[in-house]
């Protein structure tokens, strides 16, 4: 068995202290440091976790108002009367007439420069 298969194995069996590994498993792990080493991380990392349990925390009296404050929109949205919304939408339109306006020139243009070189 390989160490990256093992590693999936120990993260099973790491939160029971006494659970059985695989016999496969069990011989990789006899002899190898490396997920020896893994196994005591991950052990070690699950009690400093259960300990964190039974610590509670008094948040600030001023987080409420800092996380609303927080999740309120930068810029109040305005809202565009239907004749503003007109004048946007043919600003638009126009512009991008005017750019592929712009495009079909350069395209004609390099191609009335191609066949003169020729």
């Amino acid at each position: 068995m390989q160490c990256e298969e093992v590693t999936l194995v120990l993260a099973e069996v790491a939160p029971v202290e006494d659970a059985a590994l695989p016999l496969a498993a069990a011989r990789h792990l006899d002899g190898c440091l490396r997920c020896q080493a893994e196994l005591s991380q991950y052990r070690k990392l699950l009690r400093g976790l259960s300990s964190l349990r039974e610590v509670q925390i008094a948040p600030d009296s001023t987080l409420l108002d800092e996380i609303l404050e927080n999740l309120r929109p930068p810029a109040p949205v305005l809202k565009l009367r239907r004749r503003d919304r007109r004048k946007a939408i043919l600003k638009g339109v126009g512009a991008a007439a005017a750019t592929g306006a712009a495009g079909a020139f350069v395209a004609v243009s390099k191609l009335n420069r191609s066949t003169v070189a020729q």
